[in-house]
């Protein structure tokens, strides 16, 4: 199967940046979409950005200009990068993704979610 591990969450001041990044590994055949997600507290997961395996783009219309997803296919690593950050963004942090892998075929997995935290 296929682990995610997450990192680059953390405390950031308004108008800061984070970068995220969401690394996969395991019995890995192949990895199609990728995605991030967030959950502020007493809301519903989001979906924020989304990235395909060709390297097509899509993002909540709360982050576009901002945020910017992308990937390294010879990492099997998803990135965020988050600019003009506000307390709005204030959210646990999930990687999601589609992916092949040589033990248990096409599954959907989830990240443990890293902290993002804007304030002053």
């Amino acid at each position: 199967q296929v682990q995610l591990v997450e990192s680059g969450g953390g405390l950031v001041q308004p108008g800061g940046s984070l970068r995220l990044s969401c690394a996969a590994s395991g019995s890995i055949d192949s990895i199609d979409d990728m995605r991030w997600y967030r959950q502020a507290p007493g809301k519903q997961r989001e979906l924020v950005a989304a990235i395909t395996s060709g390297g097509g783009t899509g993002y909540a219309d709360s982050v576009k200009g901002r945020f910017t997803i992308s990937r390294d296919n010879t990492k099997n690593t998803v990135y965020l990068q988050m600019n003009s950050l506000s307390s709005d963004d204030t959210a646990v942090y999930y990687c999601n993704v589609d992916a092949h892998s040589y033990d248990l075929g096409y599954n959907i997995y989830w990240g443990q979610g890293t902290q993002v935290t804007v304030s002053s």
